[in-house]
């Protein structure tokens, strides 16, 4: 038996309250539907500025009433102090995904990712605190590495942040390390790669790049590349960050607690790598895709130019081994897809899609639940 699945005996055995921040985001919907199933009480905060109602269904749907009637659901804003007091109280394990994600989103508007990842976090950090609860796990991400050119990318060593995104979320990491020392917090942070899978936005001015190249292949849109293809992410399907969250969430071991963490594959994928792997999914369904190549276009500011983790810390101190490949993941997140978004006419001419990115940190997309503007891992959720 592995450790994950020691891990998944031992929570079922013993129902406690989670708190999921961003519940009715990418991340964060997959973090509560796994709960649930569990049989745990969970209450969810999301002000779905990015999350989705429509994720909450589908969690429902796959739980079943019976399971569902566990979950509780708070309406609000993280930039609230008083809504996380709320969403706090009577909690014992906290799973924080609640953020404003997206590099690019940040460079246009770092002064709402300030308020939402910094000033947010800040404020579920004093919630927290003041309510007793025993472990507080919190998304970070990929893009605290920023210029430091070393591969794999490992905990300790981290360059000059590359974007306002990178910059709030190495301040959560900071004040997490701040309040563990100061207030005897059990904190683990866990810096999310690209993390991708079913539920992930595939719509809106910053999509994730792989939701929107398949909803882009699906509506016969151009898919574009920025930069010259090259550039390579470590992609991890939503699973493996949800076994991440969970183990760093029952861990006792007291050298594993007030860590940060990498939650990736230890893989690259270059762009022009993933376009050929979805492109080769998406065919059987649209064979008129085949034949499809993309548009490459400027390179976007504030990206990494090559990002792979280095998981042996994650794997030594909290079990994590990741179980879905890239491969994998890609043919799970294809089949939801397929199932759920609706496909254009084989005929329809291309057209310019909206906002079309290519290396989405999602980081976040972590899951969404925060402010008024905005939220999501950043389904944070990866880097």
């Amino acid at each position: 038996m592995t450790t994950y699945e020691r891990v998944l005996d031992q929570i079922a055995s013993e129902q406690r309250t989670w708190l999921v921040t961003g519940a009715a985001g990418f991340i964060g919907s997959h973090l509560l539907e796994n709960l649930l199933m569990l049989d745990q009480q969970v209450v969810g905060l999301d002000n779905f500025s990015t999350g989705s109602r429509d994720n909450l269904t589908l969690v429902k749907d796959a739980v079943g009433e019976q399971r569902w009637r566990n979950f509780s659901f708070i309406e609000g804003d993280i930039r609230s102090l008083e809504t996380c007091r709320k969403a706090c109280s009577s909690v014992d394990v906290i799973l924080h995904q609640a953020a404003l994600g997206s590099v690019p989103r940040s460079v246009d508007d770092p002064i709402t990712s300030n308020e939402n990842n910094v000033s947010g976090f800040l404020n579920m950090l004093v919630a927290a605190r003041d309510a007793g609860v025993s472990r507080f796990v919190y998304a970070s991400s990929s893009s605290v590495y920023g210029d430091d050119m070393r591969l794999p990318k490992v905990e300790a060593n981290i360059g000059r942040p590359l974007s306002p995104y990178a910059v709030t979320k190495y301040v959560d990491e900071l004040y997490a390390h701040v309040f563990a020392t100061n207030y005897g917090m059990s904190m683990i942070g866990l810096r999310y790669f690209n993390v991708f899978g079913p539920r992930q936005k595939a719509d809106g001015e910053y999509p994730a790049v792989i939701p929107a190249w398949i909803s882009s292949m699906l509506n016969n849109e151009t898919v574009y590349i920025n930069g010259d293809g090259k550039t390579s992410r470590d992609f991890c399907y939503v699973d493996n960050a949800v076994q991440a969250n969970l183990l760093a969430a029952t861990v006792q071991k007291q050298a594993a607690v007030n860590q940060v963490y990498n939650v990736a594959l230890n893989a690259q994928t270059s762009l022009n790598e993933l376009f050929e792997l979805l492109r080769g999914l998406m065919a059987p369904h649209h064979p008129q895709l085949r034949t499809v190549q993309p548009v490459y276009r400027e390179a976007r500011k504030g990206d990494m130019r090559f990002s792979r983790a280095d998981i042996s810390k994650a794997n030594r101190h909290l079990g994590y081994h990741p179980v879905c490949r890239i491969q994998q993941g890609a043919e799970k997140t294809v089949e939801w897809y397929v199932a759920h978004l609706r496909a254009a006419p084989a005929n329809k001419p291309q057209v310019l899609p909206r906002g079309l990115v290519a290396a989405e940190a999602v980081d976040l997309d972590w899951g969404s639940c925060l402010p008024a503007e905005a939220v999501e891992v950043a389904e944070v959720a990866a880097g």
